[in-house]
């Protein structure tokens, strides 16, 4: 039986849910193929982040956490946690 989505004429937008998730590889000043609109800690542990401007930040997350943030890359030195994108 086909899926039936009941918002599928609806106009998607940023305060939508996320539809699509990937796997996220630490790499150290590496952008992300894809920038995701949100991370989710799959483990407890440390990420750090880069934003647009070049700036790293690591951050304490807890299982399931979600980081609302749009980062540009996960870098490798500092990241303890496993993450995911959220698209």
């Amino acid at each position: 039986m086909p899926q039936i989505d009941p918002f599928s004429d609806r106009t998607r937008s940023f305060d939508s849910p996320c539809t699509r998730h990937f796997p996220i590889t630490p790499q150290d000043d590496v952008d992300l193929a894809i920038r995701p609109r949100v991370l989710k800690a799959l483990s407890e542990g440390t990420v750090s982040i880069r934003d647009a401007a070049g700036t790293v930040l690591s951050y304490p997350v807890t299982t399931g956490e979600l980081l609302q943030f749009s980062a540009v890359g996960v870098e490798a030195t500092g990241t303890t946690a496993t993450v995911v994108g959220w698209l």
